[in-house]
């Protein structure tokens, strides 16, 4: 077979104009991946700080756990904050939320929304259209570390179980003192999962495993509602895995602050 650079060209054909410039775009196309660098740089700083911190993360009084923390697993854990069981050693270097943290690093690293931005943002493969890649050769998914995208479906279901755990939490701290108690942390924390339970269910694993082997739709209504509805999320998909990180820094950084004597919880119930 022969190459595009020794077939023939049709009569008629001109060659291809010289460019010496990489690229013709005159537009900022630089400032997508700049805002994503910045973007997920500046969470993952604050996620590692906090992760590292072994402390304040748990509000006594209100039972408000930050899920950068739940479950909490190692013997450095406050008791009361181990709704799952202590079960490892809680040495400095080891995550109190062992058991999910990195789950939940592969369940978006391996996110079809994540791959593009940081391919296109971090790798520069490529950083925009029409503009070269960084790297001389891409060997594709086929090898590590990239293999490791094609596991993100099994990685889905941990993200599904770790929602749960999530909910629990939220469910959990609807407490006070005197009994049922509300306030603004209940609020964030039901939020925050809500949003979470938005963008783990849009996934594209999540659709295709609701309806992407079903040949007749008509014989099987209450699969085909579903895929239509997370079909649906499925086209904001990216706007929610943006905002679950804010929602997830958010309620992280409220949590943090009662439990460090910085502020109060509003209450509004008890």
């Amino acid at each position: 077979m022969t190459s595009s650079a020794t077939r023939p060209k049709p009569r008629g054909a001109r060659a291809r104009a010289a460019i010496a410039a990489k690229t013709l775009r005159t537009d900022r196309w630089w400032l997508a991946p700049l805002i994503t660098v910045i973007g997920l740089g500046a969470w993952i700083t604050y996620a590692t700080v906090r992760v590292f911190m072994h402390k304040w993360y748990w509000v006594e009084e209100y039972h408000y756990l930050t899920p950068f923390y739940s479950p909490c697993v190692t013997d450095r854990c406050i008791p009361e904050a181990s709704h799952f069981g202590q079960y490892l050693p809680g040495w400095w270097i080891v995550p109190d939320a062992a058991f999910t943290l990195p789950f939940l690093l592969l369940f978006r690293l391996t996110c079809y929304y994540y791959r593009k931005a940081y391919y296109r943002s971090f790798w520069l493969s490529p950083p925009a259209c029409a503009v070269p890649d960084g790297h001389a050769s891409y060997g594709g998914e086929t090898r590590f570390p990239l293999i490791v995208q094609n596991s993100h479906r099994y990685f889905f279901y941990f993200a599904a179980i770790i929602s749960l755990i999530n909910t629990w939490d939220a469910i959990a701290a609807f407490r006070s003192p005197e009994g049922f108690g509300f306030g603004l942390g209940n609020l964030i924390l039901v939020g925050n999962v809500v949003m979470l339970w938005a963008y783990t269910i849009s996934c594209h694993s999540c659709r295709h495993i609701i309806g992407g082997r079903l040949k007749h739709f008509s014989k099987h209504p209450v699969r085909y509602r579903a895929w239509g509805y997370v079909s649906w999320l499925n086209v904001r998909h990216m706007q929610l895995a943006w905002i679950t990180l804010g929602t997830l820094a958010l309620t992280d950084f409220y949590v943090m602050s009662v439990a460090a004597g910085w502020i109060s919880d509003l209450r509004f119930i008890n």
